[in-house]
């Protein structure tokens, strides 16, 4: 046997592993929620999924996860970019420091942020009544949509931070150079060498904030006590609720997540092949 087979041999043996962790904890939990999700009280079929669409109330905790996703994404994407562009002008021991910040922060989440945006932006908050005395916050709660926009937004910026700051390498220095010796400004810099070179690294760190923010549920429910309605506050509120327990559908639910989660990774997909073919 010649060395390349022993090598490809040992090389799917090492995979092994792996690959049974991810059939385990992955695709094994995703087909028994699938499934769970087209059962129902009548037996197989789809009326778990009927039921979310034919509901005020479920169609209200969707678009609220949708609004509330997109917009933080949006936001920590815009706020990511500035930060991680700023990183690449300052000097080394700043940006070390402010990696390491980031790094930390962006696990500074769940219960703990909850507690901390509370303190300061609560109806007795800190920054809520200074803000109130000099006159610049008049009805803002921290407890509506637009408040956990806020709070939303603010784990995303050092998710995005570190997932765009290496993206900024694949841009060189002379490329800057020789489009101001032909006579491109900035701004036409940006456009047609800049963000066309970073449009991917831009395109997966939304999917990921996206996908990052849908999934949130230990923050909104220790900010709101559960009484905000969105999908995972939704979802476990059924698999864990001790009036409206109903896990199967709760796994039409976590389905609707999924189902959304695709969409937006083949429209992904799909953006990242046009900018590749217009290059």
């Amino acid at each position: 046997m010649s060395a390349r087979p022993k090598g490809r041999y040992l090389a799917l043996l090492c995979l092994l592993p792996f690959a049974v962790f991810f059939v385990v904890f992955q695709v094994a939990p995703l087909v028994w929620v699938a499934l769970n999700s087209l059962h129902g009280e009548a037996g197989w079929g789809l009326d778990n999924f009927a039921k979310v669409f034919s509901s005020k109330f479920y169609l209200q905790a969707l678009q609220r996860s949708l609004e509330i996703s997109l917009w933080s994404s949006v936001f920590g994407l815009l706020i990511a970019v500035l930060g991680a562009y700023s990183l690449r002008q300052v000097d080394s021991r700043l940006r070390d420091f402010v990696s390491a910040f980031a790094n930390m922060t962006s696990n500074f989440a769940g219960v703990p942020l909850a507690f901390a945006f509370v303190i300061l932006l609560g109806f007795n908050g800190a920054l809520t009544l200074l803000l109130k005395q000099i006159g610049l916050l008049d009805d803002f709660s921290i407890y509506s949509k637009t408040g956990l926009i806020l709070v939303y937004t603010y784990f995303q910026i050092p998710l995005g931070v570190l997932l765009l700051y290496p993206a900024f390498d694949a841009l060189r220095e002379d490329w800057r150079e020789s489009a101001a010796l032909l006579g491109a400004n900035g701004w036409q810099y940006w456009r047609h060498i800049g963000l066309p070179v970073l449009t991917p690294a831009l395109l997966g760190t939304f999917v990921i904030l996206l996908a990052n923010a849908l999934g949130a549920y230990a923050t909104v429910y220790a900010l709101t006590t559960g009484n905000f309605n969105v999908l995972p506050i939704r979802i476990a509120a059924l698999v864990a609720g001790d009036i409206s327990l109903d896990p199967n559908l709760a796994s039409a639910l976590a389905m609707v997540l999924v189902g959304l989660m695709t969409v937006v990774t083949v429209a992904h997909q799909w953006l990242l092949r046009r900018s590749y073919h217009a290059r």
